[in-house]
């Protein structure tokens, strides 16, 4: 794989590479995180594991789920010995740097759960995660953990600050700056060392990248916000003959689906399902699956690519994870799509499971395929979740947040989907309740900030 890195993403790629530091890796959207990972990942000398909270998430970045790695049960993990095998230890002790994707959907026990499994299988109790080296990448503005509920609930606020990863044990303690701009967690705990990418590529416009960060940040003044509602306030142009109409971001799934399935049925033509092969263990419930396990598609159907394109070498790709297309034909084992004016033989696509393996012989880690799901990587695009428009990049969309946005991040999320204010849509003007920022993520890159500002001035 070959990528061009910006300046900060090659200085924290030999920060990562070069040192054993811990390093959680955030930035706004559009920021390249996940460009930063799969670089890493691909050109690092280290022996690492790459894993995520998701078996979608862990899909995206070739990975393992984190409970899936580390043999963890499901549900709290209080301060409990670990049940361990033989096989998982091994793998553990292998491992030189630890890679988690989605970190901010990581709850405080589980980051903690991995610090003591690593610990305990390799011999080092005393040490922050056994040894390892730990980097994380994800932004807490956007992705929220689930909140804990009930017993669970309880428990986390009897022992934890909060239920984010930030506040998880291995972390915790008095925080200072010091000279590298790292947070010093106490005595006992590890240092970590926040590093925020700041060069956003997706947007050009800085006043629209003003505006998205006033989003982010939660401070959103009456202008801004009325800017917002403003451009947004139009009423979507009809998508002419040969155009793919606007794709609408909501926040629930009912929402969503009402919109794919009346867009679909409106269309003339025989309605055809394309069932996924599923081989081997791929997870419980299609929650787990790349795509739908059966895809209904009408010649006319508007739908969104769910992964890149494996380009021929030298060659451009003809499509990437998000873009949006036509079909203009089903035919046997292919689906013909319309991108952008050109028109494209689509065939299944096989997403892999992995699991980490020790090889004795060798005395390193490989991975193993242990699942496939093969099905068009296609999904019916007329709307699509906020959450899955993650990572995802629009010139145009439609923003439905119904009656309000219900996570903070989401409305940040859904705006900075988009290239430009040219491409907004609101089907109603923003509410402040519609802007919401968890007061621990706001304390939590505060503090990060302030040891980032110190560091420079002790510099």
């Amino acid at each position: 794989m070959s990528v061009t890195l910006s300046d900060e993403q090659q200085a924290l790629f030999r920060l990562i590479e070069d040192t054993d530091q811990h390093v959680f890796i955030t930035g706004r959207a559009g920021t390249g995180k996940s460009t930063l990972l799969q670089h890493f990942a691909w050109n690092t000398e280290k022996q690492i594991a790459i894993c995520a909270p998701t078996g979608v998430a862990a899909l995206n970045v070739e990975g393992q789920t984190i409970h899936s790695l580390f043999r963890l049960p499901i549900g709290l993990i209080a301060e409990t010995e670990i049940e361990q095998s033989d096989a998982t230890r091994r793998i553990l002790n292998a491992i030189q740097t630890l890679v988690i994707d989605e970190i901010s959907m990581v709850n405080a026990d589980l980051m903690d759960a991995i610090d003591r499994s690593l610990r305990q299988a390799r011999g080092k109790r005393g040490i922050p995660f056994g040894g390892v080296q730990v980097v994380m990448f994800g932004d807490p503005y956007q992705l929220a953990p689930v909140p804990p509920r009930g017993d669970e609930l309880r428990y986390i606020q009897d022992h934890y600050r909060s239920f984010w990863f930030f506040d998880a044990k291995v972390w915790t303690g008095g925080r200072a700056a010091d000279g590298d701009g790292m947070l010093d967690v106490g005595e006992h705990g590890a240092k970590l060392h926040v590093h925020e990418l700041t060069h956003i590529h997706r947007q050009s416009d800085d006043g629209f990248k003003s505006m998205l960060n006033a989003v982010r940040y939660g401070r959103v003044t009456k202008d801004i916000a009325d800017v917002l509602n403003e451009r947004g306030a139009r009423t979507p142009p009809q998508a002419e003959p040969g155009e793919v109409p606007i794709i609408t971001l909501a926040t629930r799934n009912d929402i969503v689906n009402t919109i794919n399935s009346r867009h679909l049925a409106a269309l003339p033509g025989r309605e055809q399902i394309a069932r996924a092969e599923v081989n081997g263990d791929f997870g419980r419930g299609e929650a787990n699956y790349p795509a739908d396990a059966e895809l209904r598609l009408k010649v006319g159907a508007q739908v969104m690519f769910l992964r890149n394109d494996v380009a021929v070498p030298g060659e451009p790709p003809r499509w990437v994870n998000g873009s949006i297309g036509t079909v203009t034909r089903i035919l046997g084992g292919t689906v013909r799509v319309e991108v952008d004016g050109e028109e494209f033989d689509v065939e299944p696509a096989v997403w892999e499971r992995f699991r980490y393996a020790y090889n004795p012989g060798t005395k390193t880690l490989s991975r193993e395929v242990v699942a496939e799901f093969t099905q068009f990587p296609l999904r019916l695009a007329w709307a699509v979740t906020i959450h899955k428009s993650q990572g995802k990049t629009y010139d145009q969309a439609i923003i439905d947040l119904g009656s309000g946005a219900f996570a903070p991040g989401q409305t940040y999320v859904a705006l900075s989907r988009l290239t430009s204010l040219d491409g907004l849509y609101l089907t109603r003007p923003l509410r402040p309740r519609d802007i919401r920022v968890d007061e621990d993520v706001r304390r939590f890159m505060r503090e990060a900030w302030e040891a980032r500002q110190a560091a420079r001035v002790e510099g």
